[in-house]
């Protein structure tokens, strides 16, 4: 889903490509909680997956622009940090990785540092979208968070709360920016396969979050 945002990206704009990505994967997740029998989240869990779907679209706005802007084989291994997040908010807790486990955020927290290094071998200079791959981890990271708090109250409304969020905040964002979220109609399989791959990890997430 990420890669063919990103491939997206470079062929319209940004917000487009979330707006409609976004919209199709909500009308999926609202048909999976009419279909589905689970208790639906308390008002305060529906409200925290709303923020997470927030922070996640920003992150996916980001990560988006950063493959425009840069390599992708660069943008998307640092985005993929995002877990360091989690990981925080567990150790806050008291439910601390295991040393094997630090041992491998300390190698991947090392590997991010060298591939966001500048090709071209300027010393100090980063790579192009390494700020905006930074950016979002951090939203993604977020978004796992709570997401994964509001899922232990039903999995399939928390998804759908939080996708609820982040088409608001795209559709405040194209009404702040002037920006009308048309895309050409041969980018329309593209976009909907974004929805679909993007919406289809959400989902499994807020499902293994309330069995790990």
């Amino acid at each position: 889903g990420d890669f063919l945002g990103g491939l997206a990206a470079r062929r319209t704009t940004v917000l487009a490509v979330l707006f409609w990505s976004q919209l199709v994967g909500l009308l999926g997740l609202v048909a999976w909680v009419l279909a589905s029998a689970a208790e639906r989240p308390g008002a305060s869990h529906l409200l925290l997956a709303a923020g997470a779907g927030v922070a996640g679209v920003v992150g996916l706005g980001c990560l988006y622009r950063g493959m425009a802007v840069g390599a992708m084989g660069i943008v998307a291994p640092i985005s993929a940090i995002s877990p360091v997040v989690p990981v925080v908010a567990d150790v806050v807790r008291g439910r601390s990785p295991a040393p094997v486990q630090w041992l491998g955020i300390l190698v991947a927290l090392a590997g991010v540092m060298l591939v966001s290094r500048e090709p071209s071998g300027r010393r100090g200079a980063a790579a192009a979208g390494v700020g905006l791959a930074l950016a979002a981890a951090l939203g993604f990271g977020l978004f796992l968070v709570g997401l994964g708090e509001a899922a232990q109250e039903g999995a399939e409304g928390a998804a759908a709360a939080a996708r609820i969020g982040s088409v608001a905040a795209i559709s405040v964002a194209l009404a702040a920016t002037g920006t009308g979220p048309r895309v050409r109609a041969g980018l329309v399989p593209l976009v909907v396969a974004v929805g679909v791959f993007d919406t289809g990890a959400n989902a499994l997430i807020a499902i293994a979050s309330t069995r790990g």
